[in-house]
């Protein structure tokens, strides 16, 4: 009788066990014959947590909805996520800030959410000072850095330093740092002002004086020969 017990005690053992790897094998079991519609690309797949593992090149996704945590295949992460992917598993892993739509990893977004500007891999409600806030594509523009301004350059009036009384000349600087070719958000890199200018050219005035003593030996000498025939 003792006997018979003990067979009775191990059978009922044996059976219980029986049921609880049965238990387990329906929750983790390879993806065959579409079981779950929740399981593409799956490896192992749960009935209650969904994907466990995915097929090669596919990302794990995994969120929570309370107290639950639920997993699928897909190819590329949804918004507010980045793909990671190593030798064990590939994941799509949150961005850590909640205003982030997109990032390159956990810390560096790339583009914000509405009403938030980018500005290096941060998204802020307002853009920090010597930036401006470009709306059409919610960044935070750096603003244009220019270098000291050249010398004035000569004095000059159509291609001419000298025969005017008022001339122009200018100057210009060069762009220090700009991350984008933005011209409104740049400071004025050239300018120009009246100058005054040497009425006559250098040896001008000797010219002048040889051909105004030249003119009256001319009609001195006109003079004289009328004089003559008179």
């Amino acid at each position: 009788m003792p006997g018979q017990m003990r067979r009775i005690f191990w059978l009922l053992l044996f059976l219980a066990n029986s049921r609880e790897m049965l238990a387990q094998a329906r929750k983790k079991k390879p993806v065959s014959a579409a079981m779950f519609e929740n399981c593409t690309g799956c490896v192992m797949c749960s009935e209650d947590n969904g994907c466990v593992s995915c097929q090669q090149r596919l990302f794990l996704l995994i969120w929570r909805d309370g107290i639950r945590q639920y997993g699928a295949c897909v190819h590329a992460c949804p918004l507010g996520y980045y793909g990671q992917r190593s030798l064990e598993v590939n994941r799509c892993i949150k961005c850590r800030s909640p205003s982030c739509e997109s990032c390159f990893s956990k810390d560096f977004c790339m583009k914000c959410q509405e009403r938030f500007y980018l500005h290096k891999g941060k998204c802020l409600s307002t853009c920090p000072p010597n930036t401006m806030a470009l709306h059409s594509t919610g960044e935070c523009q750096e603003n244009c850095e220019a270098a000291p301004w050249s010398s004035w350059s000569p004095c000059t009036k159509q291609g001419r330093m000298c025969g005017y009384k008022w001339g122009s000349e200018s100057r210009v600087r060069e762009t220090l740092r700009s991350e984008k070719d933005d011209v409104a958000l740049c400071p004025e890199l050239s300018e120009s002002r009246n100058c005054r200018m040497k009425r006559h050219c250098p040896g001008e005035k000797n010219e002048n004086m040889k051909r105004n003593k030249k003119g009256k030996q001319q009609r001195r000498k006109k003079k004289i020969d009328a004089f003559k025939v008179a």
